[in-house]
């Protein structure tokens, strides 16, 4: 975004937005997952659509589309919710016992700003090990919509996660992204 435009992000925005996404991270590190939930707006999507390899002609038909198509998840904060709930309960059988988990994020952009939202881009890297041996690592983007940053209440109001592989190569999808 040119500094002159109309919507130019300010130092103070884009360090919120850092700040915000860096705490969100650490929430699920630690497992915080019941803080996390408090900063999901409650009309929340959160989705990661299938990416498919194709042919160069039939790229339109690379991503799923949320609401339309099979999606590795297309959740509502109810949804969510209930996946905490279960893992939790210390008996869910892809988090017994817990996965140790860090999250990178980087490249943090800000794409778009309105009076009550803004659109961030960022990249992630995921480490997660369970047990002696079970490494995963996912890559990829996401966008993000988030309402009130800058003040007390700032919230996550929409996700979409596109992981950096056509194929699925972890044995669950138990984090959140």
């Amino acid at each position: 975004m040119r500094s002159d435009s109309p919507n130019a992000i300010d130092v103070t925005t884009l360090k919120e937005v850092e700040q915000f996404l860096f705490h969100e991270a650490e929430l699920l590190d630690e497992r915080q997952f019941d803080s996390w939930l408090d900063i999901l707006a409650d009309d929340i999507q959160y989705s990661m659509p299938i990416l498919s390899n194709v042919s160069f002609d039939n790229r339109g038909q690379e991503i799923t589309r949320p609401g339309r198509d099979i999606c590795w998840f297309d959740d509502d904060k109810a949804a969510l919710a209930q996946r905490v709930r279960q893992i939790n309960t210390g008996e869910h059988w892809a988090e017994e016992p817990a996965s140790r988990v860090c999250r990178l994020i980087t490249n943090i952009l800000i794409t778009a700003k309105s009076s009550s939202s803004i659109t961030v881009r960022d990249r992630f890297l995921i480490y997660q090990n369970r047990l002696e041996t079970d490494t995963t690592i996912f890559v990829g983007k996401r966008e993000s919509v988030l309402r009130g940053i800058g003040g007390d209440q700032a919230q996550i109001a929409s996700r979409t996660i596109w992981l950096s592989q056509g194929v699925l190569l972890a044995k669950n999808l138990s984090i959140f992204f």
